[in-house]
């Protein structure tokens, strides 16, 4: 077994599932801020996602126009940025959902 081509290759599948995942799990309709997105990711998979990975991505997918973000005061510390989905990112990732399950369907098949 090759484990170094492995690790990059579950490396890349980690990183092209990302954007899907954090829209399915904002797709609840429930507002995230980073820190707790973090979490939620950690509670429902097993993929481990640093800051540095996920702000980025958060960025691309507000520039696509897939969420949006609010500034939120604290009552104690800083202020702190929510993201929720738009309906945009609702359609999108309903389309991911479908091609996802067809993907699947087929490599069960094999």
């Amino acid at each position: 077994m090759n484990e170094d081509f492995t690790t990059k290759w579950i490396s890349q599948l980690k990183k092209g599932t990302l954007s899907f995942l954090v829209l399915s799990i904002l797709k609840d309709g429930k507002e995230y801020y980073g820190y707790d997105l973090i979490n939620e990711i950690k509670k429902r998979t097993q993929i481990e996602i640093a800051e540095g990975t996920l702000y980025p991505l958060m960025n691309r997918l507000k520039k696509e126009e897939l969420v949006a973000s609010k500034w939120v005061e604290q009552e104690s510390g800083i202020p702190r940025k929510y993201y929720t989905i738009t309906k945009l990112g609702m359609h999108t990732v309903n389309e991911m959902k479908n091609y996802w399950d067809s993907l699947n369907t087929t490599l069960n098949l094999i």
